[in-house]
């Protein structure tokens, strides 16, 4: 019986090793590759953030009129081992916060801590919300009103030694800026008016009465000198945002739970849009943003989104996704 041999081509070895060798080549290459860009990116996080004061206003300087808010939780500050590694952590997120012109930090609580006396509500501060949310503040501030508004805390022990966030708010006595941050002096002057300090040799007037100890924004006159007496007018925080298309920091709002991240929104008809953030989401590169008036993002802690959820008894969604 004659049997037919099925002719089968033999592998060319010196083709499969000549692409073995390519394969190994690229990964390398991509390996290398990440390398400059983690070592581009620790450079980066070295430098001050980008400055952009504003002398003056004219009818070619645009405002900006949406905000970018995201939310993270207290607890990631539970996860660090020493008080030095949350207080950089915390300066970490500060810093992302100015380099990418964030309007808005909620710092929630994850855990479901419950008040003592009544376990209905979730009432008492966890102590990574209570610290996270105190360095982010101080960071915030300029340094020259910290004095004021800051006394001494065990929270802020490593805060003074952070890199600084050095955002165009934080501006220095030579810095010719027509927005300043200020806090109102107690000093006796004529009535319906009130003498601030912003930070330069001579408190700014402003024709407005305000109690003294808080923290204002003032507009001062275009053209103005340092060695003159300053005058002024207290203007609305998102001023230097919405006329002049500056970033002038972020506020902090305290969460007690996830629900309240949304509810609690400070702006009229809360936030249009709203992204979690999750190893089980869609990849960013695939999605498509819309227009947004408020931007929300809002990130988990360790145990990501799904503790969160279910540590809120006001939700009654099952997953995550629901929400956004």
């Amino acid at each position: 019986m004659d049997t037919e041999e099925s002719s089968i081509p033999k592998v060319d070895r010196k083709t499969l090793k000549a692409e073995k060798k390519k394969k190994k080549k690229e990964e390398l290459l991509k390996n290398l590759e990440r390398r400059e860009l983690l070592k581009e990116a620790v450079a980066n996080s070295a430098k001050p953030v980008p400055k952009n004061i504003l002398s003056g206003l004219s009818n070619d300087v645009k405002g900006r009129d949406y905000t970018v808010s995201f939310a993270i939780p207290g607890s990631i500050l539970d996860n660090q081992q020493t008080p030095e590694l949350r207080s950089y952590l915390a300066g970490q997120i500060a810093r992302a916060a100015a380099v990418f012109s964030v309007d808005e930090i909620v710092v929630y609580d994850d855990e479901g801590v419950k008040d003592s006396e009544n376990t209905d509500l979730n009432t008492k501060k966890s102590r990574g919300v209570e610290q996270l949310s105190r360095i982010l503040m101080y960071l915030e501030c300029p340094q020259y009103l910290r004095k004021h508004f800051f006394p001494l805390h065990q929270d802020l022990q490593f805060a003074g030694i952070l890199s600084p966030t050095d955002m165009p708010h934080h501006l220095r006595t030579d810095d010719a800026s027509v927005y300043r941050e200020g806090v109102v002096s107690d000093k006796q002057v004529k009535e319906g008016h009130c003498l601030v300090k912003i930070g330069l040799k001579s408190d700014c007037l402003v024709n407005m009465a305000l109690k003294p100890g808080i923290r204002v924004t003032v507009r001062l006159k275009e053209g103005y000198e340092f060695d003159s007496k300053l005058k002024g007018t207290v203007v609305s925080p998102s001023e230097p945002r919405t006329k002049a298309g500056l970033y002038w920091g972020y506020n902090v709002r305290v969460a007690p739970n996830l629900s309240s991240v949304f509810t609690g929104s400070p702006y009229k008809g809360g936030y249009d849009l709203s992204l979690g953030t999750s190893e089980k989401g869609t990849n960013i590169d695939t999605c498509e943003i819309p227009k947004f008036e408020h931007l929300l993002i809002v990130f988990g802690g360790v145990a990501g989104l799904e503790a969160a959820l279910e540590a809120d008894d006001n939700l009654d969604a099952d997953d995550p996704k629901d929400l956004f």
